[in-house]
């Protein structure tokens, strides 16, 4: 039977040769970029469709997902394309399948030609559209959501689109002009009107010839790329091509981690997205930069920004970055729609503020003394070894538990708010400081082979009362733990509507291991896939996957409004439920509805969490509003009021998406200090303890029973 290297290079030669290609893609064998992309096309297929969890097949339902992604990467705004262009590529769209089965890739080259022609044909126009000016008196709107609108049907209707496009982001810059120009002292000489418009007008113009210049910079391959990436994330969004680039950038693409600023971003659709801000980082210290938000341009300190919209993320982060000590100001766009300019201060993150901590928050009325744990991520030192020897958030969160036990804490609140997740072995590790031993969490392969992971120690570090703080933005480790803790009905889970839903495992796969015979060399490195390879499911049965975890007693959020989490991303796996397994319920039952009840009676009297709601409601109704106004008294007004709601909400502005910001210069124990004084301060962390004293009341009012242990029914696994 031939091997894989001989198929392969048979397949190889017999590509390189084939005739009949269409016109628009060259059929020269020695063109170097078409021929790694056939080649690469093969290597992927194979460890796309052998690997992935859901062995989904490369056919036509699959290619109009992977068109749709393509499209979205290449004009998510469709400020470029004509209807005419979309029309054209749109043949494609159940040809991507057979494209990848066959190796003989066109969409990418096709689009590559008609970006260029529109791109050009855009530089063309702006100068003109700048230099006749704008009507700023004139009654007229702009479409800000891109699925309202259309593709142009043509140029004079693209150019009008444009026309929109830069006398809003003049408005923009002129308006944040008029607050640096208002906020001067007596001593600094005043631009008048006409200088500042002048100027806005001028640093729009630089910035968008800069942008359109970046564009033109892409070659080939970069379209044939981001065509491998729409493939890669038609499986699921987890799933992507990683392109070889040097190793700082391919950190990036799997880390996305930033030591100047300390946040994880992504690029999607042509934005730059923050995932996630790292705990101790200066953007966490900063307190304005929250996951969801956009960064819609970059500037050094004093100078002026640079947009990065449809800007790569490697030139956004070389942008961000810079030397401990210096600012950088980031223009961010809020889920809402707010716009507002965030300066941070770059440093190297306070390690401390990583680890877990612990704090004895203030004695109640009662006497009864509660303790507060912050969870930051699940961190892991693995140089030791697989299981790593060095410091853990296990052996953390054992001292900090201890600690508090000596103290002669009566309950407990767990806060996982915010924690995207980290090393699988200590979410399980934790959970078991919580009960007796027992199954955590089930992993499914593609295979269909369930792995039970179970907690073996038979010790329980604290065995008292315990509430789960929650929110949207806690995923993956974080979501099983919390589940593990409600199933067991070891603790009440308070929070958010619901948490990410990330319940899946991914693997990267380098590529060049799947080439080891030499005469392919010349095609190296062929860069790396993340592809998603297992599923995390409950020891109910039920998936973390899509719905995440439903807290027990769901509190106002001021971030409610924000489409966060897996089931608002495009083709996320479903969720659905594997057989329950066997485990023994913790002896005290927690009586959920009454606990319920009481809470949502105490919020709705809540000043603050009225506020909290009523501030949420405000931030739904403006993300409705995607048509903005383009007559420049009304924009003026319209952000004055945002200017003034943001001045007008209470502390804790950032809702369940809480960070504990604290200012630059504080020694380690004053950090510490403020840090419990704000935990306490907090309404969520109140809220959590008023459970845990009605937890204490209707047990003692007998409303709660205490029964031996409980077998479920045992279920083969």
């Amino acid at each position: 039977m031939p091997t894989l290297k001989k198929l392969l290079a048979a397949l190889l030669v017999l590509l390189l040769l084939a005739p009949g290609y269409a016109a628009a893609v060259p059929a020269d064998p020695g063109d170097y970029d078409l021929n790694r992309a056939r080649l690469l096309s093969f290597v992927l297929r194979q460890q796309l469709v052998s690997h992935h969890y859901s062995h989904k097949p490369l056919d036509d339902a699959l290619s109009v997902a992977a068109f749709g992604l393509y499209l979205k990467q290449l004009d998510f705004q469709k400020r470029f394309l004509l209807k005419e262009d979309v029309k054209r590529l749109r043949a494609y769209e159940k040809q991507i399948d057979d494209e990848i089965a066959t190796s003989r890739i066109e969409l990418p080259l096709l689009a590559a030609e008609l970006m260029e022609k529109r791109v050009r044909q855009i530089q063309g126009m702006l100068p003109e559209i700048l230099a006749a000016g704008f009507d700023f008196a004139r009654d007229e709107t702009i479409e800000t959501d891109p699925d309202k609108l259309e593709f142009a049907k043509s140029a004079d209707e693209l150019r009008e689109r444009w026309r929109k496009i830069l006398k809003q982001q003049v408005i923009n810059r002129l308006l944040i002009m008029e607050e640096t120009e208002q906020a001067k002292d007596a001593t600094q000489k005043q631009k008048t009107s006409e200088e500042l418009l002048t100027a806005a007008i001028e640093r729009i113009g630089n910035n968008q010839e800069q942008m359109l210049n970046r564009m033109l910079e892409d070659t080939r391959q970069d379209h044939i790329d981001r065509y491998f990436n729409a493939v890669a994330r038609a499986f699921d969004p987890h799933s992507n091509y990683l392109p070889p680039t040097s190793k700082e950038d391919f950190d990036i693409s799997m880390r996305g981690s930033l030591e100047g600023i300390g946040a994880t971003l992504r690029e999607e659709d042509g934005f730059i997205r923050v995932v996630r801000i790292i705990p101790g980082s200066a953007a966490y210290r900063q307190g304005q930069l929250e996951a969801e938000d956009t960064i819609l341009a970059v500037a050094e300190g004093g100078e002026e920004p640079v947009d990065v919209v449809d800007r790569r993320l490697r030139d956004a982060v070389s942008l961000i970055r810079g030397k401990k000590g210096t600012e950088v100001r980031l223009t961010v766009r809020k889920p809402d729609g707010r716009t507002l300019i965030v300066p941070i201060v770059r440093d190297v993150v306070q390690i401390e503020e990583t680890f877990v901590r612990s704090a004895l928050l203030p004695a109640e009325e009662s006497g009864k003394q509660f303790g507060y744990i912050k969870i930051p991520t699940f961190y892991r030192d693995f140089d030791g070894g697989p299981r790593g020897s060095g410091r853990n958030s296990t052996d953390d969160m054992r001292q900090e538990l201890m600690r508090l036990n000596e103290q002669g804490i009566d309950g407990l609140v767990l806060d996982l708010r915010n924690n995207g997740g980290g090393a699988l072995t200590d979410a399980v590790s934790i959970a078991g400081l919580f009960i007796k031993e027992g199954p955590i969490v089930q992993v499914r392969g593609g295979d269909g082979r369930t792995e039970t992971l179970t907690d073996r120690s038979r010790d329980i570090v604290y065995d008292g009362p315990l509430v789960v703080l929650v929110n949207k933005f806690s995923a993956s480790a974080s979501e099983i733990l919390a589940g593990a803790l409600q199933d067991y009905g070891r603790a009440v889970v308070i929070g958010s509507e619901y948490t990410h839903g990330k319940g899946t495992v991914q693997a990267v796969i380098d590529l060049d291991r799947s080439l080891p015979f030499p005469n392919m060399d010349r095609y190296r490195p062929l860069g790396a896939i993340k592809v998603t390879i297992q599923k995390f499911y409950r020891i109910s049965g039920e998936s973390t996957q899509y719905r995440g975890v439903v807290p027990d007693i769901i509190l106002p959020d001021r971030l409610r409004h924000i489409e966060s989490g897996e089931q608002y991303l495009d083709y996320s796996l479903p969720w659905d439920k594997v057989t329950p397994i066997r485990f023994t319920p913790w002896p005290q039952d927690l009586p959920i509805d009454k606990l319920r009840q009481a809470s949502e009676e105490r919020i709705a009297a809540d000043e603050e969490f009225r506020t909290i709601a009523a501030d949420a409601e405000r931030a739904r109704e403006r993300m409705k509003q995607t048509t903005l106004p383009l007559n420049l008294e009304e924009a003026r007004q319209a952000r004055r009021e945002l200017l003034q709601q943001r001045e007008d909400s209470p502390p804790h502005d950032q809702g369940m998406a809480a960070e504990d910001s604290v200012e630059p210069g504080l020694s380690s124990e004053e950090r510490q200090q403020r840090w419990a004084r704000n935990a306490a301060e907090d309404p969520y962390v109140g809220e959590a303890q008023a459970v845990l004293r009605d937890l204490f009341r209707l047990r003692s009012a007998g409303s709660a029973t205490t029964a031996g242990p409980v077998q479920a029914p045992a279920v083969p696994h």
